[in-house]
């Protein structure tokens, strides 16, 4: 059966995930700071659509749940980046949390489609959708491809899609000519020691 999170998009959503602590002001910034941070950002990516909430909506911790799993895949992607035994353990105690129920529906095309809802009673479970995913992108995703920015301040990550393969940074309006203008810089200032000997 395939999974309920076997796509590009929740792929791309793990990366997104790891992409919560952002640089600012030279510092970095964990955008988990409240258990509402985290369910505003399930909303965003569309997991939480996918999550069947308790009646009250309180999940207390979840955001300690959030940074302890965000950490936790961070090391697994690395660990997978450079092709080392990865620690499954640190995944399995979200995924051994949860449980789902499929239902068929009909859309107004008259197309059948596969719904995934995951009954979520704990603050781990709601993250369920968020592991499945992580899982998938380190099962089936091209870690050629998984990329970190390659600015020496930035801590965020990317996955590859342009057609030469050959991306570098994060953002290239930000990252891409921080460094442009720092090797601009650099070779003004080499090229100028140079004309004054």
């Amino acid at each position: 059966m395939a999974s309920p999170l076997a796509s590009v998009r929740a792929q791309d959503a793990v990366l997104e995930f790891l992409n919560t602590v952002v640089p600012r002001n030279g510092q970095l910034l964990d955008l988990f700071q409240s258990d509402e941070d985290v369910l505003a950002w399930l909303e965003r990516t569309g997991l939480l659509e996918m999550v069947v909430m308790r009646e009250d909506g309180i999940y207390r911790g979840l955001a300690t749940e959030a940074r302890q799993l965000r950490e936790n895949v961070r090391q697994l992607v690395l660990q997978r980046k450079l092709g080392q035994l990865v620690d499954t353990g640190l995944l399995n105690w979200v995924l051994g949390a949860g449980s789902y129920q499929m239902e068929l529906v009909e859309d107004e095309a008259g197309n059948l489609n596969a719904l995934y809802r995951f009954p979520a009673q704990t603050p781990t479970q709601v993250l369920v959708p968020v592991a499945i995913a992580a899982a998938e992108l380190l099962v089936r995703g091209d870690f050629l491809l998984v990329r970190q920015c390659e600015s020496p301040d930035c801590p965020l990550w990317f996955y590859d899609r342009t057609k030469s393969h050959r991306r570098r940074w994060c953002n290239m309006t930000i990252c891409g000519n921080r460094q442009k203008a720092a090797r601009f810089r650099t070779r003004l200032l080499c090229g100028g020691l140079v004309e004054q000997e």
